[in-house]
């Protein structure tokens, strides 16, 4: 099947290069208060979501807001 990767636990193809290729690919907004993005267990510090890369069988978890209270 070639790389892959796991999104929220989802596995799909490798695609992307960095997390912010990746957020961009998944339609997340970037501009979101709360957004935390972690890949396999290490939290990527939103400054270097343009530079973080992301290999072949990472674990990739976004963590988004969710609505309510």
């Amino acid at each position: 099947m070639g790389d892959s990767i796991s999104v929220n636990g989802i596995e799909r193809p490798l695609t992307d290069k960095t997390v912010g290729e990746l957020l961009a690919t998944e339609n997340v907004d970037l501009d979101a208060r709360f957004l935390a993005v972690a890949v396999n267990g290490a939290v990527v510090p939103r400054a270097e979501w343009n530079a973080a890369p992301v290999a072949a069988d990472d674990d990739v978890e976004i963590v988004r807001p969710a609505p309510g209270g």
